[in-house]
């Protein structure tokens, strides 16, 4: 049994991750410099701002990093 397991029937999840830190792993790339990020424990969603800072993905930012990965999609695909 692993230590999150263990700690997740004695523990809520948010409070886990308060104390032991969020468990961060890389769920999309939206550009070389913008990537989404989800906590593997508690399922919280972040992202990069333009200080290369983790903050919580709000619907705008979503919105935002969609658009942006569209219109870098569209400029990688036509200059090749």
């Amino acid at each position: 049994m692993s230590f999150l397991n263990f700690m997740s029937k004695f523990v809520d999840k948010k409070t886990a991750c308060s104390i032991f830190g969020h468990k961060i792993v890389t769920v999309r790339n939206v550009t070389g410099h913008f990537k989404e990020y989800k906590c593997t424990v508690c399922q919280v969603e972040l992202t990069n701002d333009l200080q290369d800072r983790k903050t919580f993905l709000t619907p705008e930012l979503k919105k935002i990093n969609e658009t942006l990965l569209n219109h870098y999609t569209r400029k990688r695909l036509s200059s090749m």
